[in-house]
């Protein structure tokens, strides 16, 4: 398989760091201290600002907005207005993925190297990627990234271990695909890759890499599909966010360049 680049789009003047799709085809980026909305057509829609840089946007299943910061986690409604903001005192760190699953809350933190699952009254039910020797995700790149698939089943990518890893929503570890070759497209090059991950249809497994930056697709089993993009980026580009619509199309963002990416299959 291969893709080809629709356009480029949403330039952010200092940061690019998350994006997410609603169940309208509608992008969010999260970059600089704001949230910009694109529609399917990638024009701009929407924006507002949040109170610290934001490392992360995803959108619940009720249409609200999570923004993930240093420390909190601010929530909006869908035309921007701030609903709340939830602090955790474990939050050391930066909060660098959301996700929803089961009617709870899943956050990524990146001091405690964990995701930590929340009821919806923000009462910790249980941590994920600590019953290791490890005591935690590896991640030398300082973000840590996750995805749910439509089975509720959570992929994180553990970059220091090379690979993806599955998890139930108790933090039982399912699998993981993924191996080390600094050389096939294949593998997982250099000390820390992948550093970002999305699922999409049939569990197709879409990452982003460092040191070159890169862009693949890989399927269920960890068999490559596709080497989506890897000569566009700039070289200097990491902790790429990546999403994936319903219809394969995928948003990468340059973390160098501050842009939107847009590739289809070819």
């Amino acid at each position: 398989m291969k893709y080809r680049q629709v356009r480029v789009q949403s330039e952010f003047k200092h940061s690019l760091r998350g994006l997410c799709l609603d169940a309208s085809g509608n992008l969010y980026a999260a970059g600089d201290s704001e949230i910009q909305v694109s529609n399917a057509a990638g024009v701009l829609v929407h924006r507002w600002p949040t109170e610290k840089p934001v490392n992360c946007v995803a959108v619940s299943p009720n249409g609200r907005v999570y923004a993930g910061q240093q420390g909190q986690i601010q929530i909006f409604e869908a035309s921007g207005k701030l609903s709340s903001t939830w602090r955790d005192a474990a939050w050391r760190g930066e909060i660098t993925a959301i996700g929803f699953v089961k009617g709870t809350t899943l956050v990524a933190e990146t001091v405690d190297r964990s995701i930590r699952r929340y009821d919806n009254k923000g009462v910790l039910i249980n941590t994920i990627g600590k019953n290791n020797l490890t005591v935690g995700f590896l991640i030398p790149n300082g973000v840590l990234d996750f995805s749910v698939d439509a089975l509720g089943v959570i992929h994180a990518a553990n970059p220091g271990k090379h690979r993806v890893e599955r998890y139930n929503v108790e933090g039982k570890l399912l699998g993981h695909i993924g191996h080390f070759d600094g050389v096939k497209p294949e593998g997982f090059p250099g000390c820390c890759n992948p550093t970002n991950v999305r699922v999409g249809a049939g569990g197709a497994c879409y990452v982003t890499e460092k040191a070159g930056p890169r862009a693949k697709v890989l399927d269920a089993d960890g068999n490559l599909i596709a080497v989506i993009a890897d000569n566009v980026f700039d070289p200097n580009a990491k902790n790429m966010a990546i999403a994936v619509g319903a219809q394969g199309r995928v948003f990468i963002g340059d973390s160098a360049k501050k842009r939107i990416l847009v590739y289809d299959p070819a």
